[in-house]
């Protein structure tokens, strides 16, 4: 059942023109539902068109509701009486799982009451549950996670998918998601034309596996139907670099890559904070740099590129960390937000449409009305 807090709220189909309405599951993270609702008071602070949809306990969440005056009338409480935990196993999840905050969420979006969906809940469950109730695009055969990498680009961030949503990709795979990355890159980060590395082991055309250099040659011949350049092979060092904008993978390698990039960001932070408290000489020496430590701080903190995008379903899901703060939270739901303000949908639905029958580049026509894809 549904609790209406606010009468002012309207769903999609009621909605004025222009606003965005992105459903969210409150229940699902490591912080609870309390950093959820802080995180949609920071959004909606940034966002004054953005409107949601929260599934969970209404119990617990209207009164964490009450107490943001800022949220009224942008949130209508969907109750959902049950949680997916992380230790949830995904098959467990599809069994019993449809009166669960993350199910409700998803379907949200699969009837079309939401344009974007946001859990910080367990992984497996939450891509299970969106293939089965949201569906593959046509012509897609693995969705892929797309995650934001800080690089040293002309933008701040690089995409690498796949980070984990399969294991395995073959070389038609691994074509489709250079596509859904590239079109993921021009709404989610506005590149134009975004240039596409595929991860390998080195960057001679002879490395790697088979699949490897078959992928090679595909991505290499969709360049123009595509909208893409491809710079090639490209090794791990060269993920935050301003030599590629979209690095593609298999979820295996992309999942390893990702969790090894983090673990070693933080071990850095740390190691950083000890030596600059080490001694009283190192302590004034942090004080006179403290500028430039918050710049560097902001620059690398993972709480603000929260969120691995679901590429490749009929709708747009995205993954937020599950120890997000208010701050990660807020970051996803950013995320979230300007993918379904740009019509990132229906613009990759598009793209992967191309495998098949490739027509004239939809980011050009597009730029016709003034947009980009």
């Amino acid at each position: 059942m549904s609790s209406e807090l606010d009468p002012a709220f309207k769903t999609v189909s009621q909605a004025t023109a222009g606003r965005i309405v992105i459903s969210v599951d409150a229940m699902g993270g490591d912080r609870g539902p309390a950093a959820v609702v802080a995180g949609l008071a920071l959004s909606v602070a940034e966002h004054p068109d953005i409107d949601f949809l929260l599934h969970g306990s209404e119990s617990e969440l209207a009164p964490l509701l009450a107490r943001r005056p800022g949220l009224k009338g942008r949130v209508r409480l969907v109750h959902a009486e049950d949680v997916v935990r992380m230790e949830d196993k995904p098959s467990q999840v599809l069994r019993t799982g449809s009166k669960t905050s993350m199910w409700s969420t998803i379907e949200a979006v699969r009837a079309g009451e939401a344009m974007a969906a946001v859990s910080c809940g367990n992984t497996g469950a939450l891509m299970a549950i969106s293939m089965i109730r949201l569906r593959k695009l046509p012509g897609v055969n693995r969705p892929a996670i797309a995650c934001l990498w800080p690089s040293r680009g002309p933008k701040p961030f690089n995409v690498m998918l796949d980070v984990g949503a399969d294991i395995k990709a073959d070389a038609p795979d691994l074509l489709q998601y250079a596509l859904m990355g590239a079109s993921y890159a021009r709404n989610g980060l506005g590149y134009a034309r975004p240039r596409i590395g595929l991860l390998n082991v080195g960057t001679e055309d002879h490395k790697g596996r088979a699949e490897l250099r078959q992928a090679q040659e595909l991505i290499s011949s969709a360049t123009e139907a595509g909208n893409f350049d491809f710079v090639g092979f490209v090794e791990g060092g060269d993920l935050p670099s301003a030599k590629v904008d979209v690095i593609v993978t298999d979820g295996f390698t992309g999942n390893i890559a990702l969790k090894t990039g983090e673990g070693t960001a933080k071990l850095v932070g740390e190691l950083l904070r000890e030596s600059l408290r080490s001694t009283v000489l190192s302590k004034i020496g942090a004080l006179f740099a403290m500028g430039s430590l918050k710049r560097l701080q902001q620059r690398i903190d993972p709480r603000r590129v929260n969120g691995g995008v679901f590429l490749g379903l009929n709708g747009t899901v995205v993954k937020s960390h599950g120890s997000a703060d208010s701050t990660g939270v807020a970051a996803a739901i950013t995320l979230a937000y300007k993918l379904a303000r740009s019509g990132f949908q229906e613009r990759l639905a598009q793209r992967v449409a191309s495998l098949a029958q490739p027509t004239q580049d939809d980011g050009q026509s597009n730029n016709k009305n003034g947009n980009t894809e």
